[in-house]
C-alpha cells in the first residue's frame, strides 16, 4: 500500500512549519491552560481575523469544538437543525446530544447543504412546551459531500434563524479550503454574513493538533470557559496548540495548504472524468471528490491506496487530498483504476 492515500485530510502529517513552532515552544516552562504567550498570540491574530469583539476559545478536536459552540448557545430543550450527511450527525457518536440534551433534526439533503425552505417546515411549535424549541442551525464548510454554501447562502439561512430567534453556527473543519475556493476572506463569509458560532479547524489542513471556538455573539460565550473545562478540551500545556495557530494564521499556511490540497482535488477530478465507467457525482469545490465506482473494483483500489467506501449500496466512495497529496500520486492512483477499469 502507498504511504499516501485518499482516505482523509486527517491522514496526512504535519506541516514542517507547525512542527518547528511546535519545537520553538518548548523552551523552559511556561504557564498552563491558556494563560501563555503563545495562545495569547494566536488569540490576537484570530481577533486581527475576525474582529476585536470576538471571543476565542482554543479546543484540542473538532467535536469538542462543535459542542462548545453549540451548548454555548441552546439550552437541553432546543432542536438543532442540520444536513442528515452533518458531521454532528452522523459522525460524533451522539456527542452534541450527550453534552447539550438538545435533539438533532437532520434534513435530508443531495449536496450536504440545506436551504432556508427545507429548514423553515420544522420551524413550529414555538412556546408549546411539549415540542423540542427551534433553537439553532448548524452547517458545515465545505460541507460533508464536499460542496460549499456561498455568501447569499449563508446570509439567508443566518436570516431565517435570526428572524426565529435562532442562532447559526457553521462547522468549519475545513474552513481554509471554502476560503480558497471562494475567494474570500474568512470574515466575510462567516461573521459578516450573519454566523453566530465558528468551528474553525486547523487539524486537517497541516496542523498536529487544534481547532478554535469563535463567538461573534460575545454574550453567547457567557459560560464557555466552564462548557470547555467539562468536555475536557482545556488542554494544560496550551502553549503547544496556540504555537500552531500563529504561524498557520500569521504566515499564511492555511491557504498556502488550502490551495495546494483543492488544487490537487481538480487535478484528481480531471484524470477521473477521463476514464469510462466511472461518474463523479458531486460538485468539486473543496478538497474532496466523490464518484461511484463499479463496485468490484473498490477493494482493489484500497489494496493500494486507502480510501473509504461512501455509500456501499451505490459504489459510491471519496477521495480526499490534503496538503501533502503529490501530483504522482494522482496520476498513479488514476493509471490503476483505468488499468483495473480495462482488465
Amino acid at each position: 500500500m502507498h504511504q499516501r492515500g485518499f482516505a482523509s485530510d486527517n491522514n496526512s502529517g504535519i506541516h514542517p512549519e507547525i512542527l518547528k513552532a511546535i519545537e520553538a515552544a518548548n523552551i523552559g516552562h511556561s504557564t498552563g491552560y491558556g494563560e501563555d504567550k503563545w495562545t495569547n498570540e494566536a488569540v490576537g491574530l484570530f481577533k486581527k481575523e475576525f474582529g476585536n469583539d470576538t471571543e476565542v476559545f482554543i479546543v484540542l478536536t473538532g467535536t469538542g469544538a462543535n459542542i462548545l459552540g453549540i451548548q454555548s448557545a441552546a439550552h437541553s430543550f432546543n432542536a438543532i437543525f442540520c444536513a442528515e450527511t452533518a458531521h454532528i450527525q452522523v459522525d460524533e457518536c451522539g456527542a452534541p446530544e450527550k453534552f447539550t440534551g438538545c435533539k438533532l433534526i437532520p434534513i435530508a439533503t443531495q449536496n450536504g447543504k440545506i436551504t432556508p425552505e427545507q429548514v423553515e417546515k420544522h420551524l413550529h411549535g414555538f412556546g408549546f412546551e411539549h415540542h423540542s424549541q427551534p433553537g439553532l442551525i448548524s452547517i458545515t464548510q465545505v460541507s460533508e459531500l464536499g460542496t460549499i454554501y456561498t455568501v447569499d447562502e449563508v446570509k439567508a439561512l443566518a436570516d431565517l434563524a435570526h428572524s426565529h430567534g435562532m442562532f447559526l453556527h457553521m462547522d468549519g473543519a475545513r474552513i481554509s479550503n471554502a476560503a480558497v475556493s471562494l475567494g474570500l476572506p474568512f470574515r466575510t463569509f462567516t461573521k459578516d454574513a450573519g454566523v453566530d458560532i465558528l468551528s474553525f479547524g486547523g487539524t486537517k489542513n497541516g496542523m498536529m493538533i487544534g481547532e478554535a471556538v469563535l463567538f461573534f455573539n460575545p454574550a453567547l460565550a457567557s459560560h464557555s470557559k466552564y462548557y470547555r473545562k467539562q468536555a475536557a478540551q482545556l488542554y494544560s500545556k496550551m502553549r503547544f496548540v496556540g504555537a500552531q495557530f500563529v504561524p498557520y494564521l500569521r504566515d499564511g499556511i492555511w491557504k498556502t495548504n488550502a490551495t495546494h490540497s483543492n488544487r490537487m482535488a481538480k487535478i484528481l477530478e480531471t484524470e477521473i472524468r477521463k476514464l469510462k465507467g466511472v461518474e463523479i457525482t458531486q460538485p468539486v469545490e473543496g478538497n474532496g471528490v466523490f464518484a461511484i465506482v463499479p463496485k468490484e473494483l473498490i477493494a482493489k483500489l484500497q489494496n493500494e491506496y486507502f480510501f473509504y467506501t461512501w455509500d456501499d449500496q451505490r459504489g459510491e466512495v471519496r477521495w480526499m487530498t490534503s496538503f501533502d497529496t503529490t501530483e504522482e500520486d494522482i496520476l498513479n492512483f488514476a493509471k490503476l483504476l483505468s488499468n483495473l477499469l480495462n482488465e
